[in-house]
């Protein structure tokens, strides 16, 4: 069942991945600190061999791998080389001294050993086995777990980043009240997506409704990243909220890149910016910027005047024949290429669109009567 769990919680690890960068501490390091914090989450062998230390009142110093920089930390202590079981952490964190465990925790190298980590090395700790993990995280790439005998605390020490392990029933708290938030700006940002698709049926856009969607856009995604980062932390604990991110989140980022494919303005002498350099714009916007539609506007590569919000824009068309059922994304292409733009792709007849490489017959009527069932629901959904 555990192995399930952590495969359902996968998408969701990987949405929060996508924007780590925005967490602080850069992309690598939050990207190490997640992964270290799926090792000791619940439901895992560390957690428990943990938990039964902080249970014992006994403390520990876990260093979670072992290399020649990690080796030339360690003096005295016991080579052990055997396997990795929750029981055996326990009873071997009673000697006075720091154990090593392979990276993969499998198994336990060494244990009662005194790590030597460079005294210049700067650490705003105080207790000698936190100063430690501090100090020795810092110095080497791999995690260090610190359990406090008096207070009785878990803390991750990963590249100076230092994380208390809290309980599972905090931590759930706090990301369904994320997961409630997240839940009502979806319903607002699939609101302004239908909106957009009404309006790019009768060519009424204006910057300000495309602006509109790449901010509620953005605005879901940051959300469900700090979910995903309570997904990680709760291991197993974590699995339905996991479940129900995924289906939240389901082609939000798919849709981003549509809208951007879509509304980028073509490259000119003195202005140029990829659909990728857009998102990238978008993702590192701070968050008091994210508010404002004319810090979105420029990031999507417009003016961001206040005036120029009411600009009129028309679509590629990207995003509305991404609807259209079994449509390869290479014919997507070439139908934008051949028409240039939403408008001729809805006054095309079938015989038009049959000129396009890879349309034909059957694909050009597919791909008629789903454009038209689109205009249609996108219209009735906006008047009625």
């Amino acid at each position: 069942m555990a192995a399930n769990d952590r495969a359902g919680a996968a998408p969701a690890r990987k949405a929060a991945a996508e924007s780590a960068g925005r967490s602080g501490g850069g992309a690598d390091g939050v990207t190490l600190m997640r992964a270290a914090l799926s090792a000791v989450a619940p439901g895992t062998a560390l957690r428990d061999g943990l938990e039964r230390i902080v249970r014992g009142n006994t403390g520990g110093l876990i260093v979670l791998g072992m290399d020649k920089t990690v080796e030339s930390l360690c003096t005295g202590g016991f080579v052990l080389d055997v396997e990795f079981t929750a029981t055996r952490l326990r009873e071997l964190c009673k000697l006075d001294g720091a154990l090593i465990l392979d990276k993969d925790i499998t198994k336990i190298l060494r244990a009662g050993v005194q790590l030597v980590p460079d005294p210049t090395i700067p650490t705003e700790e105080t207790g000698t086995r936190h100063r430690t993990a501090d100090r020795v995280s810092r110095q080497v790439n791999f995690p260090v777990v610190s359990v406090s005998q008096s207070m009785r605390l878990i803390a991750l020490y990963v590249e100076g980043q230092r994380r208390v392990l809290e309980d599972s029933a905090a931590i759930l708290s706090r990301a369904n009240q994320a997961l409630a938030t997240l839940e009502r700006y979806k319903l607002r940002l699939d609101e302004v997506a239908g909106t957009l698709s009404a309006l790019e049926i009768e060519d009424l856009v204006t910057v300000r409704d495309v602006t509109s969607v790449a901010q509620r856009l953005e605005m879901v995604r940051r959300i469900a990243t700090e979910i995903a980062e309570y997904v990680v932390e709760l291991g197993t604990d974590g699995r339905l909220l996991a479940l129900q991110l995924d289906e939240l989140i389901a082609g939000v980022e798919p849709e981003r890149e549509l809208v951007a494919r879509d509304y980028v303005p073509e490259p000119t002498a003195k202005r140029s910016r990829t659909v990728a350099e857009a998102l990238a714009e978008l993702d590192g916007l701070p968050q008091n910027e994210l508010i404002e539609l004319t810090s979105v506007a420029r990031a999507l590569g417009y003016t961001g005047s206040p005036e120029s919000l009411d600009s009129a824009v028309s679509p590629r068309g990207y995003r509305l024949l991404a609807k259209v059922p079994r449509l390869p994304n290479a014919v997507i292409e070439r139908l934008v290429d051949h028409f240039g733009g939403l408008q001729k792709l809805l006054a095309a007849s079938v015989d038009d669109l049959q000129a396009v490489e890879g349309v034909g017959e059957a694909r050009a009527r597919s791909v008629r009567e789903g454009l038209s069932r689109l205009a249609e629901s996108s219209i009735l959904e906006r008047y009625v």
